[in-house]
């Protein structure tokens, strides 16, 4: 697209020797200096398009509903206790199962909520070479940048607040109605995943898809782009 190869020109021509000529026809490219933006405006363009884009995807995310409601990242049982649905279920006790997975993610959305100050930093500490590579990289680059420097501190900043969101939303409790009921049944392989690994990788999965698509409504919509800056530098 051609804004978005404008802001390659001007990155790339930030770390070039012959800086000013670069400028001034990456400048030529777009028109002369109408409607030009500065070296700092293309790098703080990007950084400020990603800071939007993992906003409004944690927003999205850190309400009721959020993750229950949304059939792309709902989470369901464990693969390992899908077995444990399909028997339950199958024996009438739809109303203990329901209530789990609510619970389950309910817990994710409560955490949802501490992931923007984790992007925000990685945003800020973007380099020179990260931005001519996600300029450079496919559509959700910006994506895989963040959950290539964040998802570590993810885990760690979500596991105790899901752990103790599960306690809160009573999914422990539902859980365990919802195991003993399984456990009842003849016969049955018992099964005990961990439930706090569990939501937390599956609340981290669902961030990055939101995530993944606000990236692609801003670098694809002009009317995502909420701010002049945006506008001036996406809209060349």
């Amino acid at each position: 697209m051609k804004h978005f190869a404008t802001i390659l020109i001007c990155l790339l021509a930030m770390s070039c020797t012959a800086e000013a000529q670069l400028l001034k026809k990456a400048k030529d490219l777009i028109g002369g200096d109408k409607g030009a933006f500065t070296k700092e405006e293309a790098a703080n363009g990007l950084k400020e398009a990603l800071i939007q884009g993992t906003s409004k995807g944690v927003d999205l995310l850190s309400v009721t509903d959020g993750y229950l409601k949304n059939p792309e990242i709902k989470i369901p049982f464990p693969q390992e206790a899908q077995n444990v649905e399909k028997k339950l279920r199958g024996i009438g006790l739809d109303k203990q199962v329901d209530e789990a997975i609510e619970s389950l993610n309910r817990a994710a959305e409560k955490a949802a909520v501490e992931a923007k100050d984790i992007f925000v930093g990685a945003i800020k500490g973007l380099t020179i070479t990260d931005a001519i590579n996600i300029v450079k990289g496919d559509k959700t680059a910006a994506t895989q940048f963040l959950q290539r420097e964040t998802t570590t501190s993810l885990n760690a900043k979500f596991s105790p607040i899901i752990d103790g969101s599960l306690q809160e939303v009573g999914a422990t409790k539902h859980w365990g109605t919802v195991m003993n009921s399984y456990n009842k049944i003849p016969f049955v392989k018992k099964v005990n995943p961990d439930l706090t690994a569990y939501v937390t990788e599956k609340a981290i999965e669902g961030l990055f898809v939101m995530i993944a698509k606000e990236e692609l409504n801003i670098r694809e919509n002009p009317a995502a782009r909420a701010t002049d800056l945006l506008k001036k530098v996406f809209g060349n």
